[in-house]
């Protein structure tokens, strides 16, 4: 199945063929080039290129001989109008020219029709028959908004399968059955396709048919076949502009190629063929003169081509905007635009004074008011950094009189004065004003403009005013220690209008200490008392006084009069310390420092000596210098633990001297803060209170003693202690190892010793037999035994023996009321003691009973007079055999 001839130029060729021949004439050969077209060509149809860059590099203008065809830059051929080529051969020439280099160079193009021969067949040949057409898709085209005849035939479908058989056509897709509908058919015995309306290609490009050849009976004779049809473009959209109307900015200082703005077109015609190759232009400037802006044809970049925009000669500009589609050859489609270009203010201007002298008044001691305003003038936009003014007073303000500022609202500088102006100093006085921009001006302006410039003249009005103190500080010297009374100059006030002081008068208003007394006329002082430069504050500072200086109509002012008191040396060196503990032997000696309260040259350095005084000091005490103010005092190692009385003398560079004599405390210590304590404590004096109170716990304490005396006195006549305490229950045992710590005596109270945290003193007591026994009475103090008795008996202690249970809160007696209870019963025990059966003194019967230290063959005793429990006597049951006699000896059963 194949497509038949189709009477649309586009569906199919002739036999015919041409072929085109391009020769060039210039000096450099051109290629030739071979195009076979159509003998039928339509208008604005392409129908070849040719290399216009081999003849002429730099051709900027193309022209052709030939005004059916024309030649575009890149060398592309096209039709103007419907040629139809006939057998004879045709040709046209392209004339080149380079407008730089006047160089022209011309191609001749021959344009030769060939034909399609048939050779004919021989006699002897074979007949070749004709093999089946393939059923396959055939390219079709169709041109858009086609006026007609309707309906339109594009070509016919042929199935092999119609020699053998009965074949129907059919057709679908869309433009059939789909949108938009019923736009083709087909003929269903001949298979021709029709078109019914015209086509727009914007809205379809293409349109894909499929083919269907089947029998009557609906047998398919061949697969369906793909038809596609596509929409040939032409030319009936006009490009359009993204925006209506442009706004772009650009400052007035711009340079040269400055780029403004970039305006964008659109064509809806197919893209990439010249009816979308599109060309911007501008039509029009408003205003007309001069020309400064230029786009370019391509990209529509608007750009400056002159730096003669001023903003303030125009500041708006409007373009008309073309733009062209076909390349912008004059048969193409336009369409315009309109793009405002506003002109930004640049600091193109300098700020200019309207004239250049100005002349003013000023009343004097007047400050901080208004003398002149000045005007200027700047072209550039209001209100902006570039046209706000910068006021600078160049010349004639060093001593800072003036001031100007800005008026931001009228742009004017104010000009103020500052500090008061004296009319005796400066009557007149002239100043030299400058005045800029916020901002620099544009290099170009600013190379050849300078700062604008103008004089203003102050002149200074006189004025009745009252006395001046000046200067506000005057100075006088006096020594220190003058005579009360003593005259000399004093503060000095003048009126600026004669130049004299006779007129006025002179008041004191402060003197701190009361120094000076001031004359009221002349203003001179008079010292009223003894000066101390010592005593003054700040010491080393200038006195000052106060002063007030009144003319005739009332009118005033104050000054100073700073007194500088000149220093005499009145004033010996003056030790620091009084009281010194030096640690011996650790400290080997001790510094010691003086001061002087006159200036240097009768101070420092000093001498230190030791003044007369005993040769004993001499000989233990040493004194040497340390530096201009310190000195140190050492002593012999043969010195005494004491505290020495040492007089020191210390005299100054002038010969002013000063004795003292420093208490030395020579200390057994390590720090001398112990010595500082000691010394404190024994330095303590009592109050009348401090004795009262003592007297009262004296009274207490003998009303103590009265009634122990009379317990005691008492205790001896109602109960005594046992005469034979042989008999009763052994309870502590004395021992010779470091004995017990506690002891209860037997009228029931305990004590403990010195070295227990209780309170109280520990003692342990023991008798023994009197009528032949031995007792053994013992006061134990640590580990040292006071007193003992020593014999043969048994020992028994004081304290309570087995006969009743011993309540432990009787045992709170103090150590002075066992010591007045025992003291006369150990003395009369002791006696006894001492005497034998027949009542003779005998000097070695008592016998000191002492520790015989650790590993004693007996062992010892002392877990015997152990009180484990209260009344626990229960290990008298199981003593070891060695112990059964002194046990049974010891207890009564």
């Amino acid at each position: 199945m194949a497509a038949a001839g189709s009477r649309s130029p586009r569906c199919g060729a002739p036999c015919g063929l041409l072929t085109v021949l391009i020769f060039s004439f210039a000096v450099e050969a051109c290629e030739k080039v071979i195009l076979n077209v159509p003998s039928k060509l339509e208008a604005d149809r392409m129908i070849g290129r040719v290399n216009l860059k081999e003849c002429l590099r730099s051709a900027d203008f193309i022209q052709s001989s030939d005004p059916d065809f024309r030649v575009l830059a890149d060398g592309s051929v096209f039709t103007a109008s419907t040629v139809v080529l006939s057998d004879e051969k045709r040709s046209f020439t392209i004339r080149l020219s380079d407008r730089k280099t006047q160089m022209k160079k011309e191609m001749i193009v021959f344009l030769e029709h060939q034909k399609k021969v048939c050779k004919k067949r021989h006699t002897g040949e074979t007949v070749l028959r004709r093999a089946k057409r393939r059923w396959a898709p055939i390219p079709c085209s169709m041109q858009e908004n086609s006026l007609g005849p309707f309906p339109l035939f594009l070509q016919q479908v042929l199935s092999d399968a119609a020699q053998n058989y009965t074949i129907f056509y059919s057709i679908s897709g869309r433009g059939v059955d789909q949108e938009p509908l019923n736009l083709f058919y087909i003929e269903r015995d001949t298979g021709n396709l029709y078109c019914t309306r015209p086509v727009d290609r914007e809205e379809y490009d293409v349109f894909d048919l499929i083919a269907y050849a089947s029998t009557a009976d609906g047998y398919s004779a061949d697969l369906p076949l793909p038809l596609p049809i596509k929409v040939e473009d032409e030319n009936d959209n006009h490009p359009v502009f993204t925006e209506t109307i442009y706004n772009f900015e650009v400052p007035e200082s711009s340079r040269l190629g400055t780029t403004v703005g970039v305006v964008c077109a659109t064509d809806r015609d197919e893209p990439d063929t010249m009816h979308t190759r599109l060309k911007y232009s501008i039509l029009e400037q408003k205003p007309r003169s001069p020309g400064l802006f230029s786009v370019h044809p391509n990209t529509g970049a608007i750009t400056t081509v002159s730096h003669h925009m001023d903003r303030e000669v125009v500041d708006k500009y409007t373009l008309i905007m073309k733009v062209q589609d076909m390349d912008g050859q004059f048969f193409g489609l336009i369409s315009t635009s309109t793009c405002i270009i506003t002109v930004t203010d640049s600091n193109d201007n300098a700020p200019t004074f309207r004239q250049n002298t100005y002349e003013t008044s000023v009343d004097e001691n007047a400050h901080n008011v208004e003398i002149l305003r000045i005007p200027i003038e700047d072209k550039d936009l209001m209100n902006t950094e570039n046209w706000r003014a910068n006021f600078t007073i160049l010349k004639g303000n060093e001593y800072g009189h003036f001031r100007i500022t800005t008026d931001k609202a009228t742009n004017e500088g104010i000009l103020y004065v500052e500090k008061p102006l004296n009319y005796e100093e400066n009557r007149q006085m002239i100043l030299e004003i400058g005045v800029n921009n916020e901002v620099p001006l544009t290099r170009e302006v600013s190379r050849v403009t300078s700062m604008n410039r103008a004089l203003v003249t102050v002149h200074v009005r006189d004025q009745d005013e009252g006395p001046e103190c000046i200067p506000a500080s005057q100075y006088v010297r006096i020594k220190e220690n003058s005579a009360v009374g003593s005259k000399m100059n004093g503060y000095k006030a003048y009126d600026p209008e004669n130049k004299n002081s006779n007129v006025l008068r002179y008041k004191k208003l402060h003197d701190p200490k009361d120094w000076i007394s001031i004359d009221e006329i002349s203003g001179s002082i008079t010292i009223s008392k003894t000066l101390d430069r010592e005593a003054a504050t700040p010491r080393n500072d200038l006195y000052n006084i106060t002063v007030l200086a009144i003319d005739q109509e009332g009118r005033s002012c104050t000054g100073t009069l700073a007194v500088n008191i000149e220093d005499v040396n009145d004033n010996a060196p003056e030790i620091l310390q009084d009281y010194l503990v030096i640690c011996k032997p650790k400290m080997g000696y001790m510094d010691i420092s003086a001061v002087d309260p006159d200036e240097p040259i009768h101070g420092a350095p000093f001498q230190f000596s030791l003044a007369n005084t005993s040769r004993e000091i001499h000989r233990l005490w040493t004194l040497n210098k340390v530096n201009d103010t310190a000195a140190r005092l050492s002593y012999q190692k043969n010195a005494a633990f004491q505290e020495y009385s040492i007089p020191i003398t210390v005299k100054d560079r002038a010969g002013q001297s000063a004795t003292k004599i420093l208490r030395v405390n020579l200390c057994d210590c390590t720090h001398p803060s112990q010595c500082f304590l000691m010394a404190r404590s024994a330095g303590i004096t009592l109050g009348k209170w401090a004795i009262l109170a003592i007297l009262l716990g004296i009274a207490l304490l003998f009303s103590v003693l009265l009634t122990l005396v009379c317990g005691i006195v008492s205790a001896r006549k109602g109960k005594k202690f046992p005469e034979d305490l042989a008999q009763q229950n052994l309870i502590i045992s004395n021992t010779e190892a470091p004995g017990d710590d506690r002891v209860c005596s037997a009228n029931g109270f305990t004590t403990h010793t010195a070295n227990n945290s209780s309170q109280g003193f520990c003692g342990t007591m023991g008798s023994g037999m009197r009528n032949g026994g031995q007792e053994t009475i013992e006061m134990m103090k640590g580990h040292q035994t006071l007193d003992s008795c020593r014999g043969t008996g048994h020992h028994h202690t004081l304290d309570s023996y087995r006969g009743g249970h011993l309540d432990a809160d009787n045992c709170r007696y103090t150590y002075s009321e066992w010591h007045n209870f025992t003291q006369p019963r150990l003395g009369e025990k002791l006696h006894v003691c001492n005497q034998n059966e027949g009542h003779i003194s005998s000097q070695d019967y008592v016998l000191t009973y002492n520790y015989e230290g650790k590993g004693s063959p007996a062992g010892s005793v002392g877990c015997c007079s152990e009180k484990q429990e209260e009344d626990a006597l229960d290990f008298l049951n199981n003593l070891e055999p060695k112990f059964l006699t002194l046990a049974e000896a010891c207890t009564k059963r």
